[in-house]
């Protein structure tokens, strides 16, 4: 199979879990209803504008590589997708990023207004650990789901993603940023989402604790692969493809990989982190080639 048809093949195979996933999302979404009903319709408008339902997609198939098949990872991929759209939907804020498009879309804010925006991050967020406490309905005596929960909140919080977004914008605010300081950034505000997904998937699917170690270490180097292709991509990609406008880094004087390192070792860095979290993969007994082949896809997406 020649390179071409291989890219197709795996570009199909995604889009076909992006189809199952965005059904398992519809399924725990809020009805539009009652006097507040106006929150429920921003929250839908916000998660089904589109995504590449990449954190999910990551969770389910760590899952299945350590043998889950239950359906109590579901509420989970729901969860996901939630903290990560509300972060997207508060990061387009004018105090914030300011963005008035996302995926090729009006954002939250620009469509509902302001303090709607601000209501509706914080509704997907709550909702979030609403729907993934389901999972205690469906399995009351799995002692793994109070686990996933925590990992959930942790990750998502000020020893995460929270955390990695306020050095972020202090450091914006200050101009006073190192490599040091956008490592620990990128660890926390892109990769905590990620290492969240890939552990949920195994801890709720029983792996050990070497095991949980090895995912953890391999879902940290994808999330930086993957946001240092994000400022590749702002600097070399156009508004069509990549849904966004670019040079929205440059023009909100954000410093990124690009800024620091150049284009070349940018990219470079991109492939190393990616081949290391691969190999730490490879490392383990159990095996899902369509995870690691979903991981090795990211470094060369262009949007």
């Amino acid at each position: 199979m020649g390179e071409g048809a291989a890219e197709l093949d795996i570009r199909a195979e995604i889009q076909t879990r992006v189809d199952e996933i965005e059904q398992i999302i519809k399924g725990y979404l809020p009805v539009e209803e009652g006097w507040q009903k106006t929150i429920m319709e921003a929250m839908n408008y916000s998660i089904l504008a589109g995504g590449k339902r990449l954190r999910p997609m990551l969770m389910s198939e760590t899952y299945r590589l350590f043998g889950g098949k239950s359906k109590v990872i579901e509420p989970f991929m729901a969860a996901m997708e939630m903290i990560h759209t509300y972060s997207l939907v508060h990061d387009d804020l004018p105090a914030m990023d300011n963005d008035e498009y996302r995926r090729g879309k009006k954002t939250t804010h620009a469509v509902y207004g302001e303090a709607m925006g601000i209501l509706a991050g914080d509704a997907l967020l709550n909702y979030a650990f609403e729907t993934a406490a389901k999972a205690f309905d469906m399995e009351p005596d799995n002692r793994n789901i109070g686990k996933a929960i925590q990992i959930l909140a942790t990750k998502a919080g000020i020893y995460g993603m929270v955390g990695g977004q306020v050095v972020d914008v202090q450091s914006e605010d200050s101009g006073d940023i190192t490599k040091e300081k956008l490592d620990f950034i990128y660890r926390l505000k892109t990769g905590a989402l990620i290492e969240s997904s890939m552990l949920i998937g195994a801890v709720l699917a029983g792996a050990t604790k070497n095991e949980q170690n090895t995912i953890g270490k391999a879902a940290t180097e994808v999330g930086l692969a993957f946001q240092i292709q994000d400022d590749i991509l702002d600097v070399t990609s156009t508004l069509e493809v990549l849904g966004k406008p670019i040079g929205s880094d440059e023009k909100n004087h954000k410093a990124t990989y690009v800024s620091f390192e150049g284009l070349e070792k940018a990219k470079e860095d991109v492939a190393l982190y990616t081949k290391s979290a691969v190999a730490g993969m490879n490392s383990l007994v159990v095996k899902n080639e369509f995870l690691n082949e979903l991981l090795l896809y990211l470094i060369s997406r262009e949007k």
